[in-house]
């Protein structure tokens, strides 16, 4: 399995580097897919529903929990599975008028693809019954074995399909976010640099692919949802109370972008409950979470702090630059950097 996911991030790479329409055409055409294979499902299901087999609906509560811990975790799982929504803010430099058209895409892009998952999930619960459908390890395929028969095919080609999509999503959008990170200061200079020609971040992209595969020690797929989500909720709830912090300190600050304060505080609260029952439903993953931003500490001090570092380590961060420079044939964005 490793070999398959190490060849996939490797095309994938390969694709993001050479270029930028590449990789968006890439992205379009396997969305595509996914609504498709999405609409299968739900149609599907509404067939299935109007010939009277709503067995699974007749009990919606059988057999879960209200227990606090184990929704936060639940949440988790629902969230890490369909992330992408909160990529869009990543990628701004790419978009034309990001100002305008990315409030757009939120309003439009997050309704629609709600009301779509959850009706190919009510049309997975028509076919399956829940039991089923805990137990699966591929849903859509358990789906396409039960109700398609000879052309159960189209389940896991779709499903396979759907992964290669997110895992470019993720490559193009996590690329940009090291890029831009680099470009202020918080990362090496030379992951903020782009090609001289085909004008891709090739050495965040690459910084992507390392980091993506080094994921794959874990082999507790649950464990690694819950490390990485605790840290990319800590994360966002520091983003948001910065904002809403400024809100207050500098009300009158030109903003292109502005929401009600109601928006933001309503999430604050909803990420402070991501934060803080986990630490109790979940300590282990999520204190090694905790570990892995503290170590970060130590790193930000010596690398970004640390402003008159001796000169032979001077010396060794300007060689190390100048060297990647000529390995990967790669610039400063003009414009973005002194």
């Amino acid at each position: 399995m490793s070999v398959y996911i190490f060849s996939i991030l490797g095309i994938l790479m390969v694709i993001n580097i050479a270029n930028v329409k590449w990789a968006t055409r890439v992205q379009d055409v396997f969305t595509i897919a996914k609504l498709l294979a999405l609409v299968l499902i739900i149609l599907t299901g509404v067939v299935v529903l109007i010939m009277g087999k709503t067995d699974s609906f007749a009990e919606p509560w059988e057999g879960t929990t209200t227990d606090v811990g184990d929704v936060s975790l639940a949440l988790y799982s629902g969230l890490f599975a369909y992330a992408g929504w909160n990529f869009l803010n990543f990628v701004t430099e790419e978009m034309i008028e990001p100002f305008k058209n990315l409030p757009r895409a939120i309003y439009i892009a997050i309704p629609i693809v709600s009301f779509v998952y959850v009706l190919g999930n009510v049309g997975y619960l028509a076919v399956l019954s829940p039991k089923e459908v805990l137990n699966s390890n591929a849903v859509a395929v358990s789906f396409g074995e039960r109700i398609y028969g000879v052309m159960a095919w189209i389940m896991p080609v779709s499903v396979a399909l759907s992964c290669f999509g997110g895992v470019n999503g993720l490559i193009f959008t996590s690329g940009r976010l090291f890029f831009v990170g680099a470009r202020e200061g918080h990362l090496p200079a030379f992951l903020g640099m782009i090609h001289s020609k085909r004008f891709t971040p090739t050495p965040a992209m690459l910084f992507t692919g390392i980091m993506s595969l080094l994921m794959l020690i874990s082999s507790d797929v649950f464990a690694l949802i819950n490390y990485m989500s605790f840290v990319q909720w800590l994360s966002v709830g520091a983003s948001i109370t910065g904002m809403v912090y400024l809100r207050f300190k500098e009300p009158d600050r030109p903003r292109p972008i502005k929401f009600n304060l109601i928006i933001p505080i309503s999430f604050l609260i909803a990420v402070v409950f991501l934060l803080v029952v986990p630490l109790y439903a979940a300590t282990r993953d999520t204190g090694i979470g905790v570990l892995c931003v503290v170590s970060g500490i130590p790193v930000y001090i010596i690398g970004v702090c640390w402003k008159k570092k001796p000169k032979s380590v001077q010396n060794f961060i300007v060689k190390s630059t100048v060297l990647g420079q000529k390995m990967f044939d790669v610039v400063f964005q003009e414009g973005k950097t002194d």
